[in-house]
């Protein structure tokens, strides 16, 4: 069976590396329960299954779909896309581990979604293209640092596992891979809101060369945008800079 380019389709050969993925998943996931993000032809599945017996498997390929079924007749495999789910309603509203070789076209929005349903994905292993898993886990004054970087690092502790080559694949993808993992923060640190973080973490990146004062004019008054601190460029900042920021300009009292 032929990959697709429309479900951005690259299968997973390389044996050693689906035995490190779901060793490492095994090890760090003590839910009990997983979910698998674009099985494909099941490479991932079939080790997964061993451990996981109640697997529930998300599958947009309707050619897929009828060829895991074949193969796994006890899997519990769904045909929908990922992106659309209503992952709590899926699992029974419990605790689950993610997990998949994710179709690079849509991986960040795969994060994004992880990211929604938080409170249920304690743990994440991804295969994700080596440029988005380097992005997902940079820290600031890298080139690669920006939105998904803090948002995922303000709920998620990420770590780079390993890097995969294009011979890896079937068929071989134009770029490097990685697999990363993600686990949930126990402490976030200081209570804030949310929404406002997001808010100002993608404002000021929507234009990273300017200062940051440049951006915050709707939220600030000209003499504290003024001050050094708002002299820099948001990829400078830290994780603990926006949040601090988040928590400045939800206390800020005009007048003061």
């Amino acid at each position: 069976m032929k990959a697709k380019k429309s479900f951005g389709q690259h299968f997973l050969i390389n044996k050693m590396a689906v035995d490190r993925i779901v060793e490492k998943f095994g090890a760090i996931n003590a839910t009990g329960k997983a979910l698998e993000v674009g099985p494909g032809m099941g490479v991932l599945t079939e080790k997964l299954l061993s451990t996981y017996p109640s697997l529930t498997a998300v599958e947009a390929d309707h050619d897929m779909v009828a060829h895991l079924h074949n193969r796994f007749p006890l899997l519990n495999v769904v045909e929908a896309d990922f992106l659309k789910t209503d992952l709590k309603q899926l699992m029974n509203a419990q605790e689950f581990g993610l997990v998949g070789n994710f179709p690079y076209n849509i991986s960040s929005q795969i994060v994004f979604k992880m990211l929604d349903y938080k409170e249920y994905v304690p743990v994440m292993v991804g295969m994700f293209q080596k440029e988005m898993a380097e992005r997902i886990v940079a820290g600031p004054g890298s080139k690669t640092y920006g939105v998904i970087s803090i948002l995922t690092q303000a709920y998620y502790q990420g770590q780079l596992l390993f890097h995969l080559s294009p011979s890896d694949f079937n068929p071989p993808p134009k770029v490097d891979s990685s697999v990363i993992i993600l686990t949930r923060k126990e402490d976030t640190g200081p209570q804030y809101n949310n929404r406002l973080f997001t808010e100002l973490v993608k404002t000021t990146f929507n234009q990273r060369r300017k200062m940051i004062r440049n951006t915050l004019k709707q939220y600030l008054p000209e003499h504290i945008l003024n001050e050094p601190f708002y002299q820099k460029r948001p990829e400078t900042l830290s994780l603990e800079d926006f949040i601090n920021l988040t928590i400045n300009i939800e206390n800020y009292e005009p007048g003061s």
